[in-house]
């Protein structure tokens, strides 16, 4: 089992925190990860990271709920139990369509967000009953925890991180997997 050093700089404002991350950046320092106790907007670009495609899932999984329910009431309102609602003809789906896009509308919504929010917790490895992997519980408080893989000469990088403005600054051993 191999060990490697990581630093932990702490930063207690997200503004300093995103100063922090484009500077180190250019140094060409790795970042492992970052750990904030709310959503940083542009994070996500200063670090590098490829764009999401949950909007993509969400449209897929949007068309699986319309599909779902053209077939659901086409079978339940059309085949199987066809019945005389309000005068309307019971032999035809398209006759029908206009009171069934509530119905449509509202599966496509179903299907969308909770397809999407399982596939992010599973994406994320975030099932029930696992273990916090969060190294500092002051993250979810008030503090933000930028984790940088150490190359190199340590008092060097913890003095540069000093200098982006890192209130604390702790050196972990880290396995690796």
């Amino acid at each position: 089992m191999e060990s490697s050093k990581v630093i932990h700089a702490i930063y207690t404002d997200d503004d300093v925190l995103m100063l922090a991350v484009k500077k180190v950046k250019e140094a060409k320092h790795n970042i492992e990860e970052i750990y904030t106790p709310f959503p940083v907007h542009g994070l996500d670009k200063a670090m590098g990271l490829a764009p999401t495609r949950i909007a993509i899932t969400a449209f897929m999984y949007g068309c699986l709920g319309l599909i779902v329910s053209i077939v659901m009431m086409n079978y339940i309102m059309i085949d199987d139990w066809p019945q005389d609602i309000g005068g309307k003809p019971s032999f035809s789906y398209l006759q029908n369509m206009p009171a069934f896009v509530p119905i449509m509308f509202e599966l496509t919504v179903f299907f969308a967000a909770h397809l999407m929010v399982i596939t992010f917790y599973l994406r994320s490895r975030m099932w029930p009953f696992k273990k916090a992997e969060n190294p500092d519980p002051r993250t979810t408080d008030d503090h933000f925890l930028m984790e940088v893989s150490v190359h190199g000469d340590v008092n060097q990088l913890e003095s540069f991180l000093a200098e982006t403005g890192a209130v604390e600054i702790n050196i972990v051993d880290k396995e690796a997997h």
